[in-house]
């Protein structure tokens, strides 16, 4: 299992013990007592406008309930996720649901976090995304999902020449042995001083709850507060290695079960 703690990786860091079982670096933060609570800042549900998914933002939170997470991000494709009751449903259950959308920038998809509908319907381009970071400062948070991997949207390389876009780099949930390009993402992120953020990039119900990233509780649980645990890197990932039965389901879904929902048309239930 991939477990890495402590703070993010200053540009002189050396990763080490980069294997199958085991992707860990010399992180600085040590574990104490404090209460940490859970995150997942990259998930889908059933109102993504692009993908096929079955489950709703109201089981999403039922389950998130039920395995302790404390602030949570749907992340829809090219949308912000704006349901007043579903905030107002995570509030009730003490969760942080941050408003947040999963943009295709230039070929690359990049997640914002803490943004607004209006603020996301104009970014065409990442200098569209260096001018609204500009006008938010702090209160806005990116990173940048899966960013060497084949499918979807990956930024790679890329990602070097648009490092100043992002607050973050996701530590992607699917590597299993020798296949892992989270290690690349790794090394950029330790050159660059960037943090690394585990998530679930969950498409179905049953693959939340097993990657997240854990920070120390604040005293206040808002965005501005939880960004700021996040830039200063006192976390700790939690992202095991895929299974065998992971793999099967994740093929089965890409590449027969979404295909047949897309063809078949799927209803918002």
């Amino acid at each position: 299992m991939a477990h890495l703690r402590g703070r993010k990786l200053p540009q002189t860091q050396t990763c080490r013990n980069l294997n199958s079982a085991n992707l860990s670096c010399n992180f600085y933060c040590s574990m104490d007592s404090q209460d940490w609570i859970k995150l997942d800042l990259h998930i889908h549900t059933l109102d993504d406008p692009k993908d096929k998914l079955d489950y709703s933002a109201r089981e999403l939170l039922a389950r998130a309930g039920r395995l302790g997470f404390g602030v949570l991000a749907i992340t829809l494709h090219d949308a912000v996720f704006d349901h007043a009751e579903t905030f107002a449903a995570a509030e009730r259950m003490g969760i942080l649901l941050i408003p947040a959308a999963e943009m295709r920038i230039e070929g690359g998809d990049i997640i914002l976090l803490n943004v607004r509908a209006e603020e996301v319907t104009g970014l065409r381009s990442f200098h569209d995304v260096r001018a609204l970071r500009a006008a938010r400062g702090q209160s806005l948070f990116t990173i940048a999902p899966h960013p060497f991997y084949i499918l979807g949207g990956s930024i790679g390389k890329r990602l070097i020449d648009e490092i100043d876009c992002f607050d973050a780099i996701e530590f992607c949930h699917f590597h299993k042995g020798v296949f892992n390009p989270n290690r690349q993402a790794l090394r950029i992120a330790a050159k660059f001083g960037k943090p690394l953020i585990a998530t679930s990039d969950a498409h179905r119900l049953n693959a939340f709850g097993q990657h997240y990233t854990s920070i120390p509780r604040p005293e206040q649980l808002t965005p501005d507060s939880v960004f700021a645990q996040l830039r200063q890197g006192r976390l700790r990932l939690t992202s095991p290695a895929a299974t065998l039965l992971d793999i099967m389901s994740t093929f089965y879904f890409i590449f027969i079960e979404h295909p047949l929902r897309a063809a078949c048309g799927h209803s918002h239930r």
